[in-house]
């Protein structure tokens, strides 16, 4: 076994890692704004940010969604790219790349077959839910997207296995809680006793829908807001305001909390519609949890209550320094893909000795 394992997860928007130490257990989590559409500078940043703060690693386990910004003509194209800037960075004899069959790869063969690597960071979490929780509904909001995973008897069930497939499924909620523009979350909101149409212009994000109501987590929100401005309760109902064409002192800040929750309540109800539907599909068993994830993990906790269903953190499933917990639990495929990456590890070497990450 390696001294050392780092999990990767590249996204379009900020760059995670994870930390695995002897045994298998999560010594350090992070999760760094990287703005990869503005080109590669960025991810050069926050790798030595993230080196920074996680150390050094023999072995690098990587999964990723980055491909996708537009600095790529193609997913491919992408795909490529973040391989090639992995191994120039660490060497591609000490990669492995994730992929959609729910294996491990080499550099070269990521690069030969792009599109066996592209956005599989959602597998590399459910797998692990799989291996921990045999029978659970995986559910991982994120600042962007959210991922519906149903498991059963061990297996991941999800009928799509690419971007386009699992939209169509329902199992990928293109809805998050932090850079979700607002206008993408209702055609229109309740105010002053009328429907008023939101404005097709993005004048705020999930973000400031959560601030107002409280629930943002504290370090979610990585990004400039969509004006520039700060980050406080008042700014957010200044750019909520410009949602529906007013200014924020036109009504109390009373009421633009109450627009918010009107707002997260609508997102809730997409979240819960899209269970509802894979369950049908995939019916679980009345035991079987919700496994939550993501920054915007109390949506799925919420989402638990509604469906009658126990709720477990994804950071309780594995050996965790208790200060890390939340972050594994943030940053689920990153933490995920390390530990996969030390059970290949492991089977390749039977005298290695991995923990098993929770008693039950």
């Amino acid at each position: 076994m390696p001294d050392a394992i780092i999990g990767w997860d590249l996204g379009g928007a900020h760059l995670k890692a994870a930390r695995l130490g002897p045994g298998s257990h999560v010594e350090r989590v992070v999760q760094l704004p990287c703005a990869l559409w503005r080109g590669l500078a960025e991810l050069h940043a926050a790798l030595d940010d993230a080196l920074t703060e996680v150390g050094t690693a023999e072995l690098h386990a990587v999964t990723m969604t980055g491909e996708m910004v537009d600095l790529f003509p193609d997913r491919p194209q992408g795909v490529r790219t973040l391989v090639a800037e992995m191994s120039v960075r660490f060497g591609a004899g000490h990669l492995r790349i994730f992929g959609s069959d729910g294996a491990f790869c080499s550099a070269d063969q990521a690069v030969a077959s792009p599109l066996r690597v592209a956005s599989a960071n959602w597998l590399a979490a459910a797998a692990a839910v799989a291996a921990l929780e045999p029978d659970a509904l995986f559910v991982d909001v994120g600042s962007t997207t959210t991922d519906l995973i149903p498991i059963h008897g061990g297996r991941v069930r999800a009928h799509g296995r690419d971007d386009a497939a699992r939209l169509v499924s329902g199992e990928l909620v293109y809805q998050g809680v932090v850079r979700t523009p607002v206008m993408a979350m209702a055609e229109s909101v309740p105010f002053d006793g009328a429907v008023v149409p939101l404005m097709s212009e993005w004048f705020a994000a999930a973000a400031d829908v959560y601030r107002l109501t409280g629930q943002l987590p504290e370090g979610a929100d990585q990004h400039a807001t969509a004006d520039g401005g700060d980050k406080s309760v008042a700014a957010s109902a200044r750019r909520l305001a410009r949602m529906i064409g007013r200014d924020a002192e036109s009504a109390e800040l009373e009421r633009w909390r109450a627009l918010a929750h009107w707002l997260a309540g609508v997102q809730g109800q997409r979240l819960r519609a899209a269970a509802e539907r894979l369950l049908l599909d995939e019916p679980m068993p009345s035991h079987a949890p919700v496994v939550a994830a993501g920054v915007g993990r109390f949506m799925a906790v919420e989402l638990a209550r509604t469906l009658g269903r126990a709720v477990v953190e994804f950071g309780a499933l594995l050996r965790t320094r208790e200060d890390q917990r939340g972050r594994v639990t943030d940053c689920a495929p990153a933490a995920a893909v390390a530990w996969l990456a030390a059970r290949e590890v492991e089977a390749l070497s039977p005298a290695a000795a991995v923990g098993r990450p929770r008693e039950r």
